[in-house]
């Protein structure tokens, strides 16, 4: 810790409470965020910690208690509000961050163009020459001119937090930053935050990675229920905090080795982009074989051509032994090849559908008789997978929105479950999830694996770890590696994500 975090704080809450309709989401919180240090805060998905980020953030007022900055009082009345105060938050919903038919450089302005210094927008060349000033300070390269949506969900969320950090922030929130981000990426925002912490930014810190928190808290406050029931000082006695937070011990992941089946899904000199190494791959029944690799290595892309949303430049597919190249998702679907994507809020989620609806949505011909739904079998289904990943909300018709993110994740794993699938590909299905709800999808992603192929996609090497039999590691385009989980360290799959050398690898068979 820092001398300066050692001073008095720059923000206080007391007694601070919040409730929506009879459901008390906040109690009577007590805390203080002081600046030069990185206050961690922990809690599991429902836990109230969304909704304590929003009073501090300035997008949802307080109920009771009072909020001070500098040892005065302030009540603020929107999120622009709290940013004259020196506040900004990089929330963990991606897309509430950036603006759909916008360029690149448009999002990273955003700020900018809304507020005094809005004349930039009628000054192409010197708004393009601060977008990339603001890119800087993360030192990306992005497309300026490209349209947002190009951009996949690590790379929109560095935009998102590029444009945080130019507002020179007295009080940085950052709501799983890591989120979506690969071990480099990562590890690049861990040397930034400990930039700001010496120049004497506060910084308030939500992660589900307890690697994050051992890296880079001074404090962590843990939140379960709505109230604060612990607070730890660096170094972070985790296994407590988790403790803590759950309310019970958590015990030890132990990987049963799966009975390996025969190939489902099968690649020969198989190539993502002209420029890639070709590759073979075979993912066979009954094992969990997870995908690694930094930003932008072409996980998420390899799995887009299985599930019919991109072509790929050469080489063949084969499932169950049979020439095969889906055209549509559709297409897919109808094979048995299911994809949860990434960014579950853009691709897996319809606004306003209850969780019924958003589980079966895509397999309501299996209810349907005579044109019409049998809504008793599609609820009993239903009801069914909930007891199984141990889903929690208030109900099969409630809008899937107001689950907790962890639950939100339970259900759309819950739906292609439904669908018994030959393969089952998740791309980074613990993002954004608790200690306990990863757990859960875990356990049920292996206990139900015996009948399918399944491919995990993660960017955090310690998820790899928890969940796959083997782990093969992505770099530009291709597969390199293929690590069996068996006495594999962490250190092991990091070595293979960067090249030893310039020179390619020849084509590989994993």
């Amino acid at each position: 810790m820092s001398a300066q975090s050692a001073a008095t704080a720059f923000f206080r809450l007391e007694g601070v409470g919040k409730s929506f309709a009879e459901n008390r989401v906040l109690i009577d919180l007590d805390l203080e965020i002081r600046s030069g240090e990185v206050l961690a805060l922990l809690g599991a998905n429902g836990a109230g910690k969304s909704t304590l980020v929003k009073i501090i953030a300035g997008s949802h007022g307080h109920d009771t208690g009072r909020l001070s900055i500098d040892g005065e009082e302030v009540r603020f009345t929107s999120p622009q509000d709290a940013r004259r105060h020196g506040i900004v938050a990089v929330h963990q919903q991606v897309e509430q961050g950036v603006v759909p038919g916008l360029s690149v450089a448009e999002n990273l302005l955003l700020d900018e163009l809304c507020g005094a210094s809005g004349s930039l927008l009628f000054r192409p060349r010197e708004a393009l020459e601060r977008a990339a000033e603001i890119a800087a300070g993360l030192e990306l390269q992005l497309p300026l001119h490209a349209p947002i949506e190009t951009l996949g969900t690590a790379e929109r969320q560095l935009v998102i937090l590029s444009r945080a950090l130019a507002l020179n922030p007295r009080l940085l929130i950052l709501d799983e930053p890591t989120a979506s981000l690969s071990t480099a990426e990562a590890e690049r925002l861990f040397h930034l935050v400990d930039r700001l912490r010496e120049r004497g930014v506060a910084i308030l810190y939500i992660s589900h990675r307890l690697s994050d928190l051992q890296r880079l808290a001074d404090r962590a406050l843990v939140l379960r229920d709505g109230r604060l029931v612990g607070e730890f000082s660096a170094p972070l006695d985790l296994s407590a905090a988790v403790e803590s937070m759950l309310g019970a011990a958590l015990d030890e992941v132990q990987l049963q080795p799966l009975q390996r089946g025969g190939c489902v899904l099968s690649l020969r000199d198989w190539q993502l982009e002209e420029h890639s190494a070709a590759f073979d791959l075979d993912l066979h029944a009954g094992e969990v074989v997870a995908l690694t690799g930094l930003l932008g290595a072409g996980k998420s892309e390899i799995a887009e051509v299985l599930f019919g949303l991109r072509r790929h430049h050469a080489g063949s597919i084969r499932l169950d032994g049979r020439d095969w190249l889906p055209r549509t998702p559709r297409e897919a679907i109808a094979a048995g090849v299911f994809f949860a994507a990434e960014d579950r809020a853009r691709n897996s989620r319809v606004p306003g559908f209850s969780v019924r609806a958003s589980m079966t949505l895509p397999f309501l011909r299996r209810f349907s008789r005579f044109g019409f739904i049998d809504r008793s079998r599609e609820r009993t289904q239903v009801a069914e997978q909930i007891d199984a990943l141990g889903i929690k909300g208030p109900g099969i018709e409630a809008p899937l929105e107001l689950l907790s993110g962890g639950n939100q994740q339970k259900v759309i794993l819950a739906r292609w479950l439904l669908g018994r699938g030959r393969a089952l590909i998740l791309d980074e299905p613990f993002q954004g999830v608790d200690v306990r709800a990863r757990r859960d999808i875990g356990q049920r992603i292996r206990a139900s694996a015996a009948a399918r192929a399944t491919l995990v996609i993660c960017s955090d090497p310690d998820e790899a770890l928890e969940i796959a039999d083997r782990i093969l590691v992505v770099r530009d385009g291709a597969v390199v590696a293929e690590l069996p989980r068996h006495d594999l360290q962490r250190s092991e799959i990091v070595a293979h994500l960067t090249p030893p050398h310039p020179a390619r690898e020849e084509t590989s068979h994993v």
